[in-house]
């Protein structure tokens, strides 16, 4: 993806294992920081999150896998695969983890966020992303490392690794329920307000950027995507069980987060 365009200018600068050559790059490219504790890891939970020995849920930063059967529902494609994985990494790492705790320090279920590496210093969130078992998802302050993960993510995709092998991108029209989703559509307007800027696709769906995330943005770039398709990431929310749907407001919105979850589509 090239969120670069969006990006201010003064802020630029076998099937699901990797080859060696990604796996070299990945160290280097997601270097593990100097003296991080080591930990004990008590259980997998998923694909994206772990608890520790000491107690403390770990939601691993950058990375969302697919949700797997919770209260009798069926588990999503690769959830399962990417649980397996992510299990796999960390028994290859003798059941311990280094955490480098994100800027933002916990979600608001009480977890702890963090970016999540083996003994060796390679970051496992990446390699989930290169096995193509996630989506790359990018929410400020806690972005350190989208660059190398969004890396990660694009190599799956141009092999068509995991989740990859049929695309997950869906057409904005089709947006039936909340919850993560990749989609793409042509936007019909971009207006700013007090609220922020929005990015609409007619009456299906409205992204949202919230006031204090614009100054990562390039604003004028954003404001000429009017006509353009693009691609955009994250967590849809329906406004009508919020009560703040208005009269001829698109139901579904979706936050953006970060310029790495929007790009233009050249199609």
């Amino acid at each position: 993806m090239r969120f670069s365009r969006l990006l201010k200018k003064a802020s630029l600068a076998g099937a699901f294992f990797m080859s060696a050559i990604w796996l070299s790059s990945a160290q280097a490219l997601c270097p593990a920081p100097p003296s991080l504790p080591v930990l004990q890891v008590q259980r997998v939970v998923d694909g994206d999150t772990v608890r520790l020995s000491d107690g403390r849920s770990v939601r691993m930063i950058g990375l969302n896998t697919p949700e797997t059967g919770k209260k009798g529902q069926s588990a999503q494609p690769f959830a399962e695969a990417a649980k397996r994985r992510l299990q796999a990494l960390v028994d290859a790492s003798d059941g311990q983890v280094r955490l480098r705790v994100g800027e933002e320090p916990t979600d608001h279920y009480g977890r702890t966020l963090a970016n999540v590496y083996g003994r060796d210093g390679a970051n496992l969130e990446a390699q989930l992303l290169a096995d193509g078992l996630g989506y790359l998802v990018a929410v400020s302050p806690n972005v350190a490392l989208v660059r190398c993960q969004q890396a990660a993510e694009k190599s799956a995709r141009q092999a068509g690794r995991g989740l990859w092998r049929n695309s997950p991108v869906q057409p904005v029209e089709q947006i039936s329920t909340g919850g993560f989703a990749l989609v793409t559509g042509r936007v019909t307007s971009v207006q700013r307000n007090g609220g922020g800027l929005w990015i609409e696709f007619g009456d299906a769906l409205v992204l949202r950027i919230a006031p204090r995330l614009l100054g990562q943005f390039d604003t004028a770039a954003l404001q000429r995507l009017k006509g353009q398709r693009v691609e955009a990431r994250g967590w849809v929310v329906d406004r009508s069980r919020r009560g703040s749907l208005k009269s001829g407001q698109p139901r579904w919105m979706m936050p953006i987060t970060h310029p790495a979850i929007l790009d233009t589509v050249n199609k």
